[in-house]
């Protein structure tokens, strides 16, 4: 029905609930009260016609849709509906000197009555009996907060929702047994399990958004118990601002896991670091490179160089920050490798940046065991080359991506990439631009990373393959060490390793069962194969060394390291001779350098 056509019938079928009220009034209380003149029914009809649909305008009862209505609307009605009788009473006292009240009530009562019954009948109608044929899913809601009740009230108003709620979960002691919109609180997330079996629950919808990354944990952990899958509902920041719905439900993901909350960026240090400077990331077309992109951009540079040697990964990068920021600034894409000594200190000296990235790295634990040499030459003489150029040409900070492998390294990249912060280190003794490195663990999705291979693996029917029952690993997510290395650079004041408080290390095989669950399956179908420890592989990783990190945060979740003298004429050593030495020496020099005692001693910024 057109907007037009809906006003003209609305406002027909008021004025005859009007009329008829006052007229049913009228001629329900004349044979008591005779001196109620037909004169003045006619006044009082024609006044509080006229006042109806002025207040009917004014307080939307005519734009409203009474499909959703509830106590707004109600309340909407009454105002209008009083206000009208008070203005034909008004009109009453002022032309006859006295007012019928009997008559009024009498006409107000039927006039709420027969609006809002009108009104009403609508949602009862579309409710009960205009209700879609699909058939419906039961749905269990963990949350029975403003959220929780946000999203049923929009399942049981939706016609096209194949979601039925049967039930809400609350740990709040004082929400049990409590029913809100006809669905009750039957008990608390331990009682999940018990609850989805007794209800025949399809799906669980956890509507609590301000849950840390520990209670979605715990939360999941209790729904896991379950065959019920399992979503997580969007922020209200996201429903209110229109970016989806309220019924729009994610799948949980393995980073909601992660048992720990992101680490918050300090956006006016940020800012006034980035904001209308270049900036240059190199591997800024690799899974952490690119999203530091990402990150940088949100601050507004004046210029952005994306250097890497793989021209589709720079491509992409460049085309997804160009139709983003369009003409915000100014994007340069730099095919360039590292190694290439002449062609950095070229690229460097041409666009002069304020700050430089150094993402890009030979990463592959296993793959670094049987290529140690492409090792060295990327991971240190690489660092080396961009770092030396960073020095002459006077950029004024240099963040270095480094891992958790750095630590007591047993592999050769983990080598490659603690001898890699040696080299800025010493650089930085010397230099005035500010050298530092940030450390952090494993990221989940990046490239080589176990959740694209256990993904895989799962697509393909499993089983998935873990190393080890035992093994450990810190895990964060791309954006969060994108931030975290973005934060760094703010903080740096020179010489720094910042280290993330990652929080508990997990457990690969808890990672993979979580995953298998999460895509839908049980452990059994997909099954978990133990293959063994892979070269150059740790049981355990290292985020510092021992009793190397101070108690106090120097940006909360954010520690800082600071190592001793070491004997650098090695690292020059290495890098000299690197093509001489034969593949098994360069392994034996690289974890002798990097393992080197000297330890980090851990101080906080003054």
């Amino acid at each position: 029905m057109s907007y037009s056509k809906r006003i003209s019938l609305l406002v027909g079928l008021d004025s005859i609930i009007v009329l008829f009220s006052i007229y049913v009034g009228y001629f329900i209380l004349n044979p008591y009260f005779s001196y109620y003149s037909l004169k003045m029914l006619i006044i009082s009809s024609i006044t509080l016609l006229i006042t109806h649909h002025v207040f009917a305008f004014i307080y939307g009862l005519y734009q409203k849709a009474w499909e959703y209505a509830s106590v707004g609307e109600l309340v909407a009605i009454v105002k209008a509906v009083t206000y009208s009788i008070g203005f034909a009473a008004l009109t009453q006292l002022v032309t006859n000197g006295d007012m019928y009240l009997r008559v009024l009530f009498i006409t107000w009562l039927l006039h709420m009555c027969l609006i809002g019954g009108s009104r009403f009948a609508w949602r009862i109608v579309r409710d009960q009996y205009m209700k879609s044929k699909v058939e419906k899913k039961n749905v269990l809601i963990v949350g029975a907060g403003a959220a929780g009740t946000m999203l049923v009230r929009q399942l049981l108003k939706s016609n096209e929702s194949e979601l039925q709620p049967v039930a809400f979960v609350d740990d709040d002691a004082t929400k049990q047994r409590l029913q809100i919109y006809g669905v009750t609180v039957l008990g608390k997330a331990e009682d999940i399990p018990e609850i989805v079996e007794s209800k025949s629950v399809d799906h669980i919808i956890i509507a609590i958004p301000s849950l840390n990354k520990m209670e979605i944990q715990r939360i999941y952990k209790e729904c896991s118990k379950t065959k019920a899958k399992t979503k997580i509902m969007p922020s209200i920041e996201d429903i209110v601002t229109g970016k989806v719905s309220v019924h729009q439900f994610r799948d949980v993901q393995v980073e909601d896991l992660l048992g720990r909350d992101p680490v918050e960026l300090n956006m006016q240090s940020i800012s006034e670091k980035l904001t209308g400077k270049t900036i240059l990331v190199t591997g800024a077309g690799g899974s952490i490179g690119s999203e530091i992109c990402r990150q940088v951009s949100k601050f507004k540079p004046q210029k952005l160089l994306l250097l890497g040697h793989g021209e589709n990964s720079i491509y992409t990068i460049d085309m997804e920050l160009r139709n983003r920021y369009q003409g915000q600034f100014e994007v340069i894409p730099v095919i360039a490798d590292v190694q290439d000594r002449n062609r950095i200190f070229d690229v460097i000296e041409a666009h002069k940046p304020d700050v430089i990235y150094h993402a890009a790295a030979h990463k592959h634990v296993p793959l670094m065991e049987y290529n140690p040499k492409e090792a060295v030459k990327n991971n240190v003489i690489g660092t080396k080359n961009v770092a030396e150029a960073a020095d002459t040409f006077g950029v004024r900070k240099f963040v270095l991506v480094s891992t958790d492998k750095a630590v007591n390294p047993t592999n050769v990249m983990g080598s490659t990439k603690r001898i890699a912060e040696m080299v800025i280190q010493e650089l930085n003794k010397h230099s005035q631009t500010n050298f530092v490195a940030v450390r952090f663990g494993n990221v989940l999705g990046s490239r080589g990373s176990v959740i694209p291979l256990f993904k895989k693996q799962i697509q393909a029917g499993g089983p998935v393959t873990v190393t080890h029952p035992e093994m450990t690993r810190y895990f964060m997510t791309i954006p969060e060490a994108s931030r975290l290395v973005i934060q760094a650079g703010a903080l740096a004041r020179g010489g720094e390793i910042f280290v993330l408080d990652m929080g508990e290390p997990v457990k690969i095989v808890d990672l993979a069962e979580n995953l298998i669950k999460l895509s839908g399956y049980s452990i059994e179908e997909i099954g978990i194969k133990f293959a063994g420890i892979r070269p150059g592989e740790k049981m355990y990783e290292e985020l510092l060394g021992e009793n190397e990190v101070h108690s106090e945060e120097v940006f909360p979740k954010i520690f800082i390291g600071k190592t001793v003298e070491f004997d650098y004429s090695r690292v020059t050593t290495l890098v000299e001779n690197y093509d001489v030495y034969d593949v098994e020496y360069i392994r034996d020099y690289v974890l002798g350098l990097a393992n080197k005692k000297e330890a980090l001693l851990v101080e906080s910024i003054n």
